[in-house]
């Protein structure tokens, strides 16, 4: 019997591998990292060979380094960041275009296009989802208006995931989230690609690829080819995977109705599983990577969580990255060290993390980054904990909207992500949020979830396994009172900010 599978995360700034028994125990694990393009202010891009090669290197570096032999591993499964428009590609599966991923905010126009000339409660009502520049519909139309000559030769739009997994086994296959997360051209009721939407928008059908699965489908066999390049064996089905905000839910055991968690990476997304599709809750609706059928993952978050951690590092915090050079120190340790002496509220210190635009519940891309309430008085360390609230009070403003769905959540809030190795944080979280605040002991997300999905696709795990997951759940903190007390102030406060400043945050070019 095969006792091995291999999960893969396709991310913003890194991929990781992870070789991994079906008992879930971490053998052998890789990474490799880089950085988006960023061409423009508010563009975010990558070209797909980037992703692809850091799929083979750190898959390949994964199984040399295991010692496990290719005949044991049962199968592998690949997720990634959201790739928005997706790779635009011709008739020969050849990338014509950088992809435009999530944080690229440049499609304003087009969604100013889709308001004034689309049925919009129609086209919500179809999707689940709303009309703003996050979403790959969006960023498609971007591309049919600035960039012609890839328009007329591109024959589809392939997320991350889609890409690498037809360049491994030839076999060409969307899931089922990915599709969904597109927005505009995707039924979330019927699970299929729309061809109403896709008329309404002026999309031709043919852009999107027939074959819609589900995560833990077998898109294909591993090629001879790359099973030589990889040092894996021939014919090892690949599943489909999907979006890794939707994979590092599903890693943490967040599989039934009402259960939600936050993953905070260099982005925030915070998400819920619910039976039910609406998009006047103003968050994003997908089909889950669990079950996908009959339950959707709906979600919001922040384009900058931790990017504007480390915006703050970079732009201030010299004598910390120096400091840290000569001890062997995390320097982000160093200014947390500082920041736990500060109190709650920051001494009247609000930040406001729209570095990037920003996405739920606001969705404004002209939306921008501020410190409200500066005085004399503020050191670094208040600036680095208010950065930290500011986050935390996004969350909480997404969980805010998420509550109007009607859908109960449950009574703990699990986060994964980078953020979940900050007590700091963590206590932040909880003491705005209200909610005890759970975090994974085995410090890996999305590419377990992906590992799971290759299981539970080669039937290694039954559907009891894959619910309960493979991680375990470590309490991290609990709500204060005293510090709620003041959260709760503070919130209102922090909801205020962005109507009354939205006008000279606009003129702000």
């Amino acid at each position: 019997m095969k006792k091995y599978v291999i999960g893969v995360d396709i991310g913003t700034q890194s991929t990781k591998c992870l070789l991994v028994g079906i008992d879930g125990k971490v053998h052998s694990q890789a990474s490799v990292t880089y950085q988006p393009e960023t061409p423009k202010p508010l563009w975010a891009q990558q070209d797909c060979t980037v992703w692809f090669d850091a799929v083979c290197e750190s898959v390949r570096a994964c199984v040399a380094g295991s010692g496990v032999a290719p005949s044991d591993i049962a199968a592998m499964c690949v997720s990634s960041l959201y790739g928005g428009a997706g790779i635009p590609v011709d008739e020969e599966m050849q990338p014509l275009h950088p992809c435009l991923i999530w944080m690229d905010r440049r499609a304003t126009a087009e969604v100013a296009w889709v308001n004034a000339n689309v049925d919009v409660p129609r086209l919500e009502a179809i999707t689940g989802n709303g009309v703003d520049s996050y979403h790959g519909f969006t960023k498609i139309l971007w591309v049919r208006e600035h960039l012609p000559e890839v328009w007329t030769k591109t024959r589809h739009f392939l997320p991350p995931n889609s890409y690498v997994n037809w360049r491994l086994t030839g076999e060409l296959a969307v899931d089922h989230s990915s599709a969904g997360n597109i927005g505009g051209v995707y039924d979330a009721a019927r699970r299929q690609w729309s061809q109403e939407a896709m008329r309404m928008l002026d999309v031709p059908s043919r852009m999107m690829p027939a074959r819609l699965v589900e995560s833990s489908d077998v898109v294909g066999g591993l090629s001879a080819e790359w099973a030589a390049k990889l040092g894996l064996a021939e014919g090892m089905p690949l599943m489909a995977g999907g979006v890794d905000a939707a994979v590092a839910t599903f890693c943490a055991g967040v599989t039934g109705s009402g259960d939600h968690v936050a993953m905070i990476g260099t982005s925030m997304c915070w998400g819920f599983v619910s039976p039910t599709v609406d998009a006047r809750h103003k968050l994003i609706t997908m089909p889950h990577v669990y079950r996908g059928a009959d339950r959707s993952y709906v979600f919001g978050g922040a384009i900058t969580a931790g990017a504007a951690i480390t915006w703050f590092r970079e732009a201030f915090c010299q004598a910390e990255i120096a400091e840290a050079a000569r001890t062997g120190e995390d320097a982000h340790a160093l200014i947390e060290r500082k920041a736990v002496d500060v109190p709650p509220g920051a001494d009247g210190l609000v930040f406001l993390p729209y570095l990037m635009g920003e996405r739920s519940p606001i969705w404004d891309a002209q939306a921008k980054g501020a410190f409200i309430g500066l005085s004399l008085a503020h050191s670094r360390a208040h600036l680095y904990r208010a950065v930290l609230e500011g986050v935390s009070f996004a969350l909480q403003h997404n969980i805010e909207a998420g509550r109007r769905s009607g859908q109960p959540l449950d009574d703990r809030l699990i986060v994964v992500g980078g953020a979940a190795h900050s007590d700091l944080w963590m206590q932040i979280v909880a003491d705005i949020t209200g909610y005890p605040v759970f975090t994974i002991e085995e410090e890996v997300e999305a590419a377990l979830g992906a590992a799971m999905l290759a299981a539970l696709g080669a039937g290694l795990v039954d559907a009891a396994t894959a619910e309960r997951g493979w991680v375990t759940l470590v309490e991290r903190a609990r709500p204060e009172p005293a510090a709620q007390a003041v959260y709760r102030e503070r919130f209102e406060i922090y909801k205020a900010l962005y109507p009354a400043l939205r006008d000279a945050m606009h003129r702000l070019k």
